[in-house]
């Protein structure tokens, strides 16, 4: 839902409106915090829910227990994604990358310590998680707080947080529903590999796989964040051409970047499950999968910089009809069907996320090309005007 942001806050900096970009920023903080209760309850409750839908009882036990200690992190992510966007759409890395080494520095020592030197097991992780994202959090907030450079973005709160909100959900709702379509898809297919045959090796080669197009998944998504910022920057500040030209250089990053990386993960694909487990079989059954594993981390690369051009001009509704289309009319059916009706098993529910995942590609290209940068330069100008007047008429009533 922070992805909201990358359109509004984005938008508002170009257009140089310091002050509805500072607003924005405290109206998202409040807005997730409060979408957080219902999450943090289902949390709590997962564990059961997984036994309800057939799940494996100790797989299901695990991960309940794991999930109820991250509530707290679930909180803590509310507040930093909404900060995150905040240095993004000013163009402020170094604050994020100080923030995220710091946070990184502190989880990988304490992870370890309460995982193999105390008790706590698999909890031990769960409250490092926990814990280096609070601190993320803090090290963002201290930094906005007293930076000289965030000063023109630092505006008081005020009843302008509130007003805000039905704007920030229009564009919240489609952008949460875009990003999480697809990634639902992704964590079905590990649900449904607990319905086949030999579950632990099914979920656990699943979950490496999984595991690895979500670390891999941050370099495009960078690329996408950067996009994002450049399109929805040059289209606040009325420059069509600017944003063209972004679309066009992120592009050519992309095809470098994921050609160098699937090729890295395909040459490496016999030693590389090493990384997850020492189990035998199941770093022969990533071997396997390997091939699928790349040409998924190609396409993953495509469509993450698509989407960052997409949220950028705030196009977040088409992407989430596109994903709801490609995965759940057509690639979750063709994972089941090849999954549980031939003998592939675990591949079969890959391939069947793979086409829904080469769809997807299409439909958001087709948005990309067809996207006329000067009729959106048009629409933001008169959102501009809408927000200053309304800033008037409510000053005027007060």
């Amino acid at each position: 839902m922070a992805s909201a942001l990358e359109t509004l806050c984005g938008q508002a900096y170009g257009a140089q409106q310091y002050n509805k970009f500072g607003t924005l920023i405290y109206t998202a903080i409040f807005s997730l915090l409060i979408v957080c209760i219902p999450l943090a309850i289902f949390w709590r409750y997962t564990g059961s829910l997984l036994i309800l839908v057939g799940q494996n009882a100790s797989i299901s036990h695990e991960a309940g227990k794991f999930i109820t200690w991250l509530i707290p992190s679930l909180f803590a992510y509310a507040v930093l994604q909404p900060l995150v966007r905040y240095f993004q759409m000013q163009s402020m890395l170094l604050p994020m990358l100080a923030s995220s080494t710091f946070a990184l520095c502190l989880h990988i020592p304490l992870c370890w310590t309460l995982v193999y030197k105390t008790a706590l097991g698999n909890i031990g992780a769960a409250v490092s998680m926990r814990a280096a994202m609070w601190s993320n959090v803090v090290f963002l907030l201290f930094y906005k707080r007293n930076s000289p450079s965030c000063e023109r973005t630092r505006s008081p709160i005020s009843l302008e947080v509130f007003h805000g909100k039905k704007e920030f959900f229009s564009f919240a709702i489609p952008s949460a529903v875009m990003i999480c379509l697809e990634w639902w898809s992704y964590e079905l297919m590990v649900l449904l590999s607990g319905l086949l045959p030999n579950p632990e090796l099914e979920t656990s080669v699943l979950a490496i796989c999984l595991n690895t197009i979500a670390t891999l998944y941050a370099i495009p998504y960078g690329f996408a964040a950067g996009v994002s910022t450049r399109v929805s920057n040059e289209l606040g500040a009325g420059n069509p051409k600017g944003a063209r030209v972004a679309v066009k250089a992120i592009m050519i990053l992309m095809i470098v970047e994921t050609t160098i990386v699937s090729t890295t993960v395909f040459a490496s694909r016999r030693v590389f499950g090493y990384i997850f487990t020492s189990d035998k079989e199941v770093v022969v059954y990533v071997t396997k999968i390997a091939p699928l594993l790349c040409l998924n981390i190609i396409i993953d690369s495509i469509q993450g910089t698509l989407s960052g051009v997409a949220r950028g001009v705030g196009w977040q509704h088409l992407g989430a009809y596109a994903n709801l289309a490609a995965f759940y009319l057509v690639g979750i059916p063709v994972a089941a069907l090849l999954g549980f009706r031939t003998s592939l098993r675990g591949e079969g529910l890959w391939i069947g996320i793979l086409v829904g995942a080469f769809i997807q590609v299409i439909l958001l290209s087709v948005v990309t090309i067809c996207t006329s940068y000067e009729k959106q330069v048009k629409c933001v100008i008169f959102i501009g005007i809408h927000f200053l007047f309304s800033i008037f008429m409510n000053n005027k009533l007060l």
